[in-house]
């Protein structure tokens, strides 16, 4: 045996070897931990991004753990419907809930009254993926840069106007943000469906608006519109042409628009089973298939431990908070 297959070999059996060991430092109600199905609920419909995230995990999980693990979807009501049946679901982590960056970091801070208590409901635990989202205009639009738009939008002050589908949604937030750091002024319009909404950014109803790979790629695929930016840290891997929001001339000090998927569980749901889940969460993440998957909605791993997943919410929240206080964005 040469050298390199020796070391190969070695290596895969000192995995092994730690995975084993890992499982036997689990608390026995752990290791037998699921003993049922495991419910995995969404607000999220069918034949969306996240959905097909969830589905593709519910796969893999009721191979390794040898309960099916089906996925329940729920959508509507900003996602409260999903929440209220997470809540009324049981309390030992077979009932686990999909949910949405919003869910915690924003909706706590813009309604008056939330049907769920971030502190007392959920406990996240295995973050999934992030979604950075892109500034999109219609492909014969005047704007070429970050830097034109804002510059139209400081000369004609209320004049530019772009779209999301609700109040308080990372689009808006995103454009609320930049409007304060910019120093601009823009109109918001509101559309029930994102198809809709992406369509007049075509026709150029709408002069601008955000969207991610999954709900404005197929039309920037098309040719019907044109991606000025991504809002992230990085060009991303699917779209290497399109520079970031400070390479076109926009906000430089970190200005960043996106969303974010967590898997949770009831609020004081055993460490053990937590750290279980999170484990195997983590492997199902890691294959092929799924970087596949995450490159064609236009997600990247969120790969977090848990106090780095922690201080990620907190620094989220924050930043979402004193966006909605400055902008006064309240809803019933």
């Amino acid at each position: 045996m040469n050298l390199a297959a020796f070391s190969r070999r070695t290596l895969l059996t000192s995995a092994a070897l730690a995975a084993t060991v890992a499982g036997a430092c689990l608390p026995a109600h752990a290791q037998e931990w699921p003993t049922k199905n495991v419910r995995l609920i969404t607000p999220y419909p069918v034949g969306g991004g996240p959905d097909g995230i969830a589905r593709l995990l519910a796969d893999k999980l009721s191979k390794k753990w040898g309960k099916p693990v089906v996925v329940d979807n729920r959508p509507g009501g900003n996602g409260f419907i999903a929440i209220d049946a997470f809540k009324r679901g049981a309390s030992d982590g077979h009932d686990l809930l999909q949910l949405d960056s919003v869910h915690l970091t924003a909706y706590p801070y813009m309604f008056k009254k939330l049907p769920y208590d971030v502190s007392k409901d959920f406990e996240p635990i295995a973050p999934l993926f992030q979604s950075f989202l892109f500034f999109v205009v219609p492909t014969n639009s005047k704007y070429t840069k970050v830097s034109e738009l804002i510059a139209d939008a400081k000369a004609r002050p209320g004049k530019i106007n772009y779209g999301s589908w609700s109040i308080g949604n990372p689009v808006h937030l995103g454009v609320e943000e930049l409007q304060e750091l910019a120093g601009i002024k823009v109109q918001h319009v509101i559309y029930k469906e994102t198809t809709q909404l992406y369509t007049s950014v075509g026709t150029g109803e709408l002069d601008f608006s955000i969207g991610s790979a999954g709900t404005a790629g197929p039309m920037y695929r098309a040719g019907k519109l044109r991606f000025l930016a991504v809002a992230g840290p990085k060009r991303m891997e699917a779209y290497p042409d399109v520079p970031t929001v400070a390479e076109s001339g926009g906000p430089a000090n970190g200005y960043e628009v996106s969303g974010w998927n967590t898997i949770a569980g009831p609020k004081g749901l055993s460490p053990a089973i937590q750290d279980k889940i999170r484990k195997d969460i983590a492997e199902a993440l890691s294959g092929p298939d799924v970087k596949e998957k995450f490159l064609t909605f236009g997600y990247v791993p969120l790969n977090l431990d848990r106090p780095q997943f922690a201080k990620f919410i907190q620094n989220e929240a924050s930043r979402y908070s004193a966006v909605i206080k400055r902008a006064k964005i309240e809803l019933e």
